[in-house]
C-alpha cells in the first residue's frame, strides 16, 4: 500500500521550520512513500523548494498560481498524489520516524477509511503556566479528553490525519470555505470533510495515538491575548460549520458538557486540595477561553441574522 504525504507551505519566513518537517517525512521508515509539496502561490518559496527537494525520488512539487488557502492546497495535493492513502501534516510539525508506518498499520489490519494520530505540543519557547490542557485544540494539538487509543472519532487534527485517497476525493476533499487563507480566520476544516465522509461511508477516523507528530508552538501561540482572539474566531468558525453542516452542531455541546461537568470540577477539587498559582491561572483561563468561544459563536449568529434581514429587505424592494 503506497502512502502519499501532503505538505503545504506558503511563506519564506517559516521555511526553516518547513524544511525540518519535510526532512522528517523523507526519513520515514515506511515504504512505498511519496511526498507531495504544495506551495500556495509564492514563486520564490517554490524556487527554493525545487532547489532543495526537487532531486529527491518520489517527491512531487506543485505551486498554485495564486494564494488559494490551506483547504484548496491540501485537496490539490491529494489530486496530485498517487498513493492509496493520503496523509497530511502541517509545515510547522515534525513527524516521528514511524509515523506513516503506524498510520498504514491500521489500514492493513482493518477496514479503516481514515486514520489519525497524536499531535503533541512542542513548545519552542517556555510553556505558559496559564495554558490548560483542555484547550490545546486552540493551537492544533490534542486536548485533554481527545479520545482513547484506537477509538473511532469524528476527526483528528489537520497536522496528523490521513484518508484512503479515493474516499477523500469522493467526498470532495476539504471545503474551500474553511481553513486558513490570508487573514481569514475560519478554522476547523477537518470536521466538514470527516462529517461528509461519515454520512457517505458510515465511518469516522481511527485515532492511533502511536502515530505521533510534534507541532511546534512559537511565542505568539502562548500569548494570552492571541489565545483569546483565537478562541473568539474558533467560536465563529463553529457557527459557520453549523451553517455548512447542521449535523455537526451537537459536537460542541458534548465538549462543553465534558469541560464544565467533568474537567472543571476535577480542577476545582485539585485546587482546593493543593492550591497553586498556575492551577488558579489555568482555571481562570478555561472560563475566559470558553466565554470567548461563546462570544464568537454569538457574533456568527448575529451576522447570519443581519444577512437574513438584508436578504428579506432586498426581496421586498424588488
Amino acid at each position: 500500500m503506497k502512502v502519499s504525504v501532503v505538505i503545504c507551505t506558503y511563506a519564506m519566513e517559516r521555511y526553516d521550520v518547513f524544511s525540518e518537517c519535510v526532512d522528517s517525512v523523507l526519513a520515514q521508515t515506511y515504504d512505498p512513500l511519496e511526498t507531495v509539496i504544495v506551495v500556495d502561490g509564492n514563486d520564490p518559496v517554490f524556487e527554493r523548494v525545487r532547489e532543495d527537494f526537487g532531486g529527491h525520488d518520489d517527491v512531487v512539487l506543485h505551486c498554485n498560481d495564486e494564494n488559494q488557502g490551506i483547504s484548496y492546497s491540501r485537496t490539490r495535493g491529494a489530486e496530485l498524489a498517487s498513493g492509496d492513502v493520503v496523509a497530511f501534516i502541517d509545515d510547522d510539525a515534525v513527524a516521528e520516524e514511524d509515523w506513516v508506518a503506524e498510520l498504514a498499520r491500521v489500514y492493513d489490519e482493518s477496514d479503516a477509511i481514515a486514520v489519525g494520530g497524536h499531535v503533541a505540543p512542542d513548545w519552542v519557547t517556555e510553556k505558559p503556566d496559564f495554558f490548560p490542557a483542555e484547550f490545546y485544540w486552540l493551537v492544533g494539538c490534542d486536548e485533554r479528553g481527545m479520545g482513547e487509543h484506537m477509538e473511532e472519532l469524528r476527526n483528528t487534527y489537520g497536522s496528523n490525519i490521513s484518508f484512503r485517497r479515493d474516499v477523500f476525493l469522493n467526498v470532495g476533499g476539504y471545503d474551500e470555505n474553511t481553513g486558513r487563507k490570508g487573514d481569514r480566520h475560519i478554522q476547523a476544516h477537518e470536521a466538514p470533510v470527516c462529517i461528509r465522509m461519515a454520512n457517505k461511508y458510515g465511518k469516522g477516523v481511527i485515532y492511533n495515538t502511536d502515530a505521533v507528530v510534534h507541532h511546534k508552538l512559537f511565542d505568539y501561540r502562548g500569548d494570552f491575548r492571541w489565545l483569546v482572539f483565537r478562541s473568539f474566531w474558533q467560536g465563529y468558525s463553529k457557527r459557520i460549520m453549523d451553517l455548512l453542516l447542521p449535523e455537526a452542531a451537537g459536537d460542541k455541546n458534548q465538549y462543553l458538557k465534558q469541560l464544565l461537568l467533568e474537567f472543571v470540577p476535577m480542577r476545582l477539587k485539585d485546587l482546593l486540595r493543593e492550591p497553586s498559582l498556575p492551577k488558579t491561572k489555568q482555571l481562570v483561563a478555561i472560563f475566559v477561553f470558553t466565554a470567548a468561544v461563546g462570544s464568537g459563536y454569538l457574533y456568527g449568529l448575529l451576522q447570519a441574522s443581519e444577512s437574513l434581514v438584508r436578504t428579506e429587505e432586498e426581496t421586498t424592494v424588488h
